[in-house]
């Protein structure tokens, strides 16, 4: 397990000093959403399930606050198919408090602490902990972004904690699995347009993201690469197409990899 927190650990330092966009779809930056505005977000994600042996559609309504500069709020309903009918599964608060910022002409840096409740009855069906869909429990952790011109790079590290699922789906692996340890590396830039003339135009970001987790009880782990292309319409319409494909995995998951669109409308200056 250690191999892979040093992994982790060199990945959030290494973007302290890199260059690569900011709007990340896979994980979140340290920056927050504009204060005093409200967002609207669906994703919506079609992974081959190899417990069900069948695809498995999930769609995740999300409700978006920025309720200050330093602190934004995301409230994320979780519907899916996998028990043969398209039902409501859960829900999830996510917290995230900016707390460190330096800005400069042409670039910022930027470190934020977050966390997120889950609420899930779904059965639990693998040993890696997803609390965006999957699991009940709760997470902490650190992100760091860079800002230089038109690229930017963002790392982070959590806690994660899997409790038991409603409708009686207790966590059916040992007590010592229930919590792991996760890292997200994401690089990316803006590819379009060449030169600002007017905030209707079309943004174009490219971007790729790693996402990995280790089991402290078990030291198993997975490491995931997601590439996305990401468009901004008037500069608060939003549109990602990603793929998260498996680099390498020890860690037991019944949907690996798979696609994901999101669409994102936000709203400025309403209160």
């Amino acid at each position: 397990m250690f191999k892979h927190i040093l992994f982790g650990s060199f990945f959030l330092l290494f973007g302290f000093y890199c260059k690569a966009q900011e709007l990340f779809t896979y994980s979140e930056p340290a920056s927050n959403m504009a204060a005093r505005s409200i967002g609207l977000r669906i994703s919506n994600t079609l992974m081959y399930d190899s417990y069900e042996k069948s695809n498995s559609f999930h769609t995740m309504p999300e409700f978006m606050v920025g309720l200050s500069r330093k602190m934004m709020f995301h409230g994320v309903g979780f519907f899916s198919n996998r028990n043969k009918a398209f039902i409501a599964e859960g829900a999830s608060l996510y917290m995230k408090y900016r707390f460190f910022s330096v800005d400069e002409v042409h670039s910022h840096f930027r470190m934020a602490l977050y966390g997120r409740m889950a609420f899930n009855n779904s059965d639990i069906h693998q040993q890696a902990i997803d609390l965006n869909g999957h699991n009940s429990g709760y997470e902490m952790g650190f992100v760091a972004t860079k800002l230089i011109h038109k690229t930017a790079i963002s790392a982070s590290t959590s806690f994660l904690h899997a409790d038991d699922n409603a409708k009686s789906n207790v966590f059916p692996f040992a007590a010592n699995q229930r919590d792991a340890l996760a890292f997200t590396f994401s690089m990316g830039k803006l590819m379009l347009p060449k030169t600002y003339t007017s905030y209707k135009q079309l943004n174009v970001n490219a971007m790729v993201e790693f996402l990995g987790q280790t089991n402290m009880g078990t030291g198993r782990t997975f490491v995931d690469v997601a590439p996305v292309v990401q468009f901004i319409v008037l500069s608060k319409m939003r549109l990602d197409m990603g793929y998260r494909f498996c680099l390498d995995n020890t860690l037991y998951r019944t949907s690996p990899q798979g696609g994901l669109l999101r669409l994102e409308y936000n709203l400025f200056n309403l209160f």
